[in-house]
């Protein structure tokens, strides 16, 4: 494991890659497709709820005052990305088929990763405050904003963003978000000193809702429909997608004259995307047949933006550091 932490492939990861061949493999069907039906929805909540508890509004306001960085993650996140998305769709749907075509447009319009955004900017010696305000605005907007940005950019009106997608969405991820942040000044503190449990909950939901997308689209004969010409394409436009938006971003960067600290956490809060709040999210918006495909362009960016940012990351820290020691 010691080689693949140096080119950032940690535990979680390897277990990502296991948790989607379980699914493709040893799929859960009838009874146990139901029952983990039912623990996937009350893990998403759970997941939520902790999200709301765990941030400070406080923290959002005080790192709110750096108007660049954040105004241009959010403009790299719900802008910059979809109008790429969409360009991406145009050029390579045709190839990749309707279905990873919709994840690829599903993935554009996500908001930023919190965890890892911070990590990498804290690694490579950036502005770890602007980081952690970017990157949870940049959530907080999402919750709401990437549903409705799915209704209105990918103009699913023929079902694939109905009336009881938005209500699942409302009772399933917002409610249990503001309920959260109501009782923030009771739980807070517990869900501060217990980290431990709550990255359980935050990882084991993930690979709950991974191994459930994976399972169904196994039962139902999907990948037999997605030939593996398919997903070699989806691979190479994910790497393409990855390198045109960090060379974007890194321009936007040198261009509005920011210093690196700023840099480095626009970086790798713009040009990151957040698999925890996109799994929910997709989960609670589109067809459990129809899942697998929708989140696999998802899960191609995720794992590759993790592995290049880690190498990144760690040649930025080491190079803020080389003055220091000489």
């Amino acid at each position: 494991m010691g080689l693949l932490r140096r080119i950032g492939i940690d535990t979680y990861m390897v277990l990502l890659f296991l948790t989607v061949g379980l699914g493709v493999l040893l799929p859960a069907d009838g009874m146990a497709a139901d029952a983990l039906k039912h623990v996937t929805y009350w893990a998403v909540s759970l997941l939520f709820f902790l999200y709301g508890a765990k941030l400070d509004p406080g923290a959002v306001r005080a790192g709110i005052t750096n108007i660049p960085i954040q105004g241009l993650t959010f403009v790299s996140t719900y802008v910059m990305f979809p109008i790429f998305g969409f360009i991406f769709a145009w050029i390579f749907g045709p190839l990749l088929g309707e279905k990873l075509t919709f994840g690829l447009m599903f993935l554009a319009v996500l908001p930023s990763t919190v965890q890892s955004s911070i990590a990498f900017t804290s690694i490579a010696r950036g502005n770890v405050a602007a980081a952690i305000c970017a990157a949870s605005v940049s959530n907080l907007v999402g919750v709401a904003l990437t549903p409705a940005m799915v209704a209105f950019l990918l103009h699913q009106g023929d079902g694939g963003v109905s009336l009881d997608s938005v209500i699942k969405i409302g009772t399933q991820i917002l409610l249990p978000f503001i309920v959260g942040q109501i009782l923030r000044p009771w739980v807070g503190g517990f869900v501060q000193k217990h980290k431990f449990l709550t990255m359980i909950v935050d990882r084991g939901s993930i690979l709950l809702i991974i191994y459930a997308a994976f399972s169904r689209s196994t039962v139902t004969g999907l990948w037999n429909a997605i030939p593996a010409s398919s997903l070699l394409i989806l691979i190479f436009v994910m790497l393409v997608f990855l390198a045109v938006t960090m060379s974007v971003i890194t321009g936007m960067g040198h261009l509005f004259r920011l210093n690196y600290p700023d840099r480095a956490s626009l970086f790798y809060c713009g040009s990151t995307k957040s698999l925890a709040s996109g799994m929910p999210i997709a989960t609670a918006l589109f067809a459990a047949n129809e899942l697998g495909a929708i989140v696999l362009p998802l899960l191609v960016y995720h794992m590759s933006q993790l592995l290049v940012c880690a190498y990144i990351s760690q040649k930025a820290g080491q190079r803020m550091m080389e003055p220091a020691g000489a």
